[in-house]
């Protein structure tokens, strides 16, 4: 089976490309062939029309928090929610959500989906570092216009699956390894952090915490320890999330997922290891143990 992961960026250029690892899975064993980057939302929406089968991992949120849909009047429909939320250009959505943001109370500024807590991830309406908002502005509607499944939102036939991915959560929550491994300042890019790289490529490759052994090339697996930006490696981590995600049923979107706010896949499964909460996180993301 092809496996896609996606690193992306609302902004994409060459200083910061979407990031896209391609890879084969056979068994528990993902065939690492090549890590591509893309310049431009263009090119994006070419690789998005590759013909399937294939399963991506993508790096962006795929819809926004029930509470603020209800709160703003905002179609729960995932389609019509994109549409809606396409409408509006990048300013004005910026504007909604801080005026939303604005009505709400100290120490509960940001509202959470339910996969927010298990997979201690930002809120989907954040703006800054990251702006996962605008992630889910400039990707969601380009994963819908691409006709791809994704499971429990955008349901149909396509044999191009997609799903929402998030590498913190298996080097943070699930392999337990708290010290940052990247940065997109190059006066950042520390041996310390590159050591961390290194104990995350080695972890992945004993199949460690997924079950998925990724397997590269010995050139292929270094530059996912040299890139100090740390883009190759999540795309790398998002193809293992989703290799590990096509083994099992509904691609590992639980059944009482919220319909409208979607999933992150292995978000609670299969770690004991304890999420610390984002600065903005829900108060009920605080350090807890997985069952």
């Amino acid at each position: 089976m092809r496996v896609y992961g996606v690193d992306f960026t609302c902004a994409p250029r060459g200083a910061k490309p979407i990031t896209i690892a391609s890879a084969v899975l056979k068994g528990n064993a993902l065939l690492l062939e090549e890590v591509e980057r893309v310049m431009s939302f263009s090119a994006f929406e070419a690789f998005l029309d590759r013909p399937g089968p294939w399963v991506g991992g993508f790096d962006l949120p795929f819809s926004m928090p029930l509470e603020l849909m209800r709160d703003l009047g905002w179609p729960a429909s995932w389609k019509k929610l994109i549409a809606h939320c396409s409408a509006m250009s990048r300013i004005e959505f910026r504007a909604a959500l801080d005026g939303y943001r604005a009505t709400r109370q100290p120490g509960s500024k940001y509202a959470h989906r339910k996969t927010d807590i298990p997979a201690g991830s930002s809120s989907p309406m954040k703006l800054v570092n990251p702006p996962v908002a605008l992630m889910f502005h400039e990707g969601a509607r380009r994963l819908l216009a691409a006709g791809v499944r994704i499971p429990g939102l955008s349901e149909n036939a396509s044999s191009r699956i997609a799903l929402e991915a998030y590498p913190d959560l298996l080097v943070r929550g699930q392999l337990g390894l708290r010290a940052s491994y990247k940065s997109d300042t190059r006066r950042k890019h520390t041996p310390e952090r590159r050591a961390v790289r290194r104990e995350v490529v080695r972890n992945l490759r004993e199949g460690k915490p997924l079950g998925i052994a990724l397997r590269a090339e010995r050139k292929l697996e270094s530059a996912l320890i040299d890139d100090g930006s740390g883009d190759l490696l999540d795309a790398a981590i998002c193809a293992v999330q989703a290799a590990w995600a096509a083994g099992r049923r509904n691609y590992g979107v639980p059944r009482d997922a919220p319909r409208g706010e979607g999933w992150i896949i292995s978000a609670g499964s299969p770690s004991r290891a304890c999420i610390r909460p984002r600065a903005d996180s829900h108060p009920a993301a605080a350090c807890r143990r997985r069952r």
